[in-house]
Order: C-alpha cells, then structure tokens, then sequence
C-alpha cells in the first residue's frame, strides 16, 4: 500500500473520530505528523503481535520461522504490487540506478535488515526476548542521538531527561549483570544505521524491502530445500501452517510499510520517542506469553527507562498544548 493510500485511508477514519475541527483546522504538516504517529502506533502494535507468532509455530525453529516469514513476506508484496499494478513503478525506480556505486549504496543496509529480522522470530522462543526488548527500548535513544548529530535536532529538557533516564536504566542493568547481551547489542548498535541510511538514500518503504526480500528469496528457498527439507514437508502437507504463514506475510509487510513510513513523515527525534511502544509490548510478551526469564532486580534498570518514557509523554502533552494555543492565536490575529 503506497504511503498516498495510507494517508488516505487514515483521513478518512480520522475524519469519523471525534476530533474533525482539529483535524479540518490543520495545515498540511500538521496532518502529515498526525499520520505519521499514528501509523508509529500501528506499526508498533502489529509487530508485538509478530513478536509472538514464531511461538504459535512449534515445531519449527526460531530460524525456520524467520526463512519462512521472508518468503511469505516476499509473496505478499509481489503479489499486492502485480494486483495494484505498481510493481512496474518500482522496478523502473531500480532501474535508474545506472553504477555499481549506486547498487551498492542500496543493497548496504540490505545484510542489517535480514539480520534484524532473524533475530526478532528467533529470539522469542530460544530465551532472548527480553534481552532483545532491552535492545529495542535502547533503538530509540540511539535514533535521538543520530537526529541529533546528522540532522542537527534539537532536545527539549524533557527530552533531554528522558534519555538521561534511558541511559542510566541501561548503565544500571550492565552494572548489574556484568554484561550486556549481545542481542541487545545488535539491535540498538545496527538497526538505526537501517533507517537511517533508508532516510538518506530517499528510498521509499516499498521499493526498499522489495530490493531486500527478493535478494534473500533464493537463499530461503535454497535453505528449506537443502538444509531443512523436513520444514518444508511439514508446512506443505498442513493447512495450519499455510495458512499462518499467509498471515504472517501480510502482517510483516504491513508492519514494516506503516514503520518506515512512519520515519519518514516524522522527524527523527519524534519517530525515535514514539518507537518506544514497541519495546514495551515486546517485555510484556516476552515475559508473559513466551514465558521468557525475568528477574526482580530488573525493575529497578527497567523503571529507570520507564520514568524515561514518562518524561516523553509529558513532552508530547506539553508540545500538544503549545500547538494548540498557537493555533488559537493565529486564528485571534486573522480575526481581528
């Protein structure tokens, strides 16, 4: 679904919520910002949802999980570009790019992607979800600070305080256990650069993560036919697990549309603040669906980061206000 769709889509219903003086009052940016958040919101949401399916696919492995999510995503895409008739559109974007410079510039966020994605099915179910929710609560700290060097954002105190807090939390939990997981390493140290270098390239969500999944596609194929011929078995003779694995591509294909979307319509100070929703539907899963160890002397490094996101929200309402009175003013000033 192209970002025009979406935002048209998300016009529409907001138009029947009980705010349309608002929404009809606002400039453009204005409801370019409020889809953005609330397609932040939605992509959150949908991949807590992810978080927990590789859980409800035993016997397969966190690693057959992720081999198999790639391929549906990929059908999924392929399939939703050929009945829209926009697969065209992005293949002639490809086809600008005319130097090896440029392919390569494109394809090097590609290897961060697919990593990123195993680990997120693998996870879950092999003891490090709530390592890796660690690493995504730490994702949006580290999109403050690249907003902060490369695009020259600026911080309020309360944001300010909000990733001191964040820091200390994180500080906290390494002093604590000795270490640091390497999961939560590699989420917070490489999936900003994605987002990031996507940003700087201009690439839109759909033409990246078609350039990303077809890449991969005959490795996946390559993997479940010579190296776990036995999921491939299991999945074609149930209806089950076909089906799952339908939804799966759908939800993945929508979840990282709506997130990269969202990037790109917010800043990334306010992008990287909102991402924060996801970590925490992460921990909870993590620790209550998949059952994954949690330990009490943890509270305290997680109510830091907490307290944190406290300060966020606070941030929000107070930025909401000023937005609001400056709105009223203006209108005062035309009026009289």
């Amino acid at each position: 679904m192209s970002t025009t769709t979406l935002s048209s889509v998300f016009t529409s219903t907001i138009s029947r919520l009980p705010v349309p003086a608002i929404w009809a009052s606002g400039s453009a940016k204005q409801r370019t910002l409020i889809i953005g958040a609330a397609l932040a919101v939605l992509s959150n949401v949908l991949f807590g949802v992810l978080y927990a399916y590789s859980h409800f696919l035993a016997p397969l492995s966190g690693t057959q999980v992720f081999i198999w999510r790639m391929l549906a995503m990929w059908a999924a895409l392929v399939g939703y570009l050929v009945v829209s008739g926009r697969l065209s559109l992005h293949i002639g974007k490809l086809k600008q790019l005319r130097s090896a410079k440029q392919w390569a510039w494109l394809l090097l966020p590609t290897p961060i992607f697919l990593s990123q994605f195993w680990l997120f099915m693998w996870a879950p179910i092999n003891g490090q979800g709530v390592q890796t929710a660690m690493g995504y609560f730490l994702f949006p700290l580290m999109m403050v600070v690249f907003g902060c060097v490369l695009f020259g954002e600026k911080l309020s105190r309360l944001q300010w305080l909000a990733v001191g807090f964040a820091a200390l939390g994180v500080g906290s939990e390494i002093v604590r256990t000795q270490s640091v997981s390497w999961a939560t390493l590699w989420v917070c140290g490489t999936y900003p650069l994605y987002y990031i270098i996507r940003r700087l390239q201009g690439i839109g969500a759909i033409t990246g993560l078609l350039v990303d999944l077809t890449i991969f596609a005959p490795f996946a194929l390559g993997y479940l036919c010579f190296i776990a011929p036995s999921s491939l078995s299991l999945v074609g003779g149930s209806s089950f697990f076909i089906m799952m694995l339908i939804g799966l591509g759908i939800l993945s294909v929508l979840a990282m549309k709506t997130n990269v979307d969202a990037s790109q319509m917010l800043p990334v100070n306010v992008y990287g603040m909102m991402s924060y929703l996801e970590p925490a539907l992460l921990f909870i899963l993590a620790i209550t669906v998949l059952g994954n160890p949690f330990e009490s002397a943890m509270l305290y490094s997680y109510g830091l980061i907490w307290l944190g996101i406290a300060f966020l929200i606070i941030h929000g309402f107070r930025q909401l206000r000023k937005a609001s009175q400056a709105k009223k003013a203006s209108l005062k000033i035309k009026t009289a």
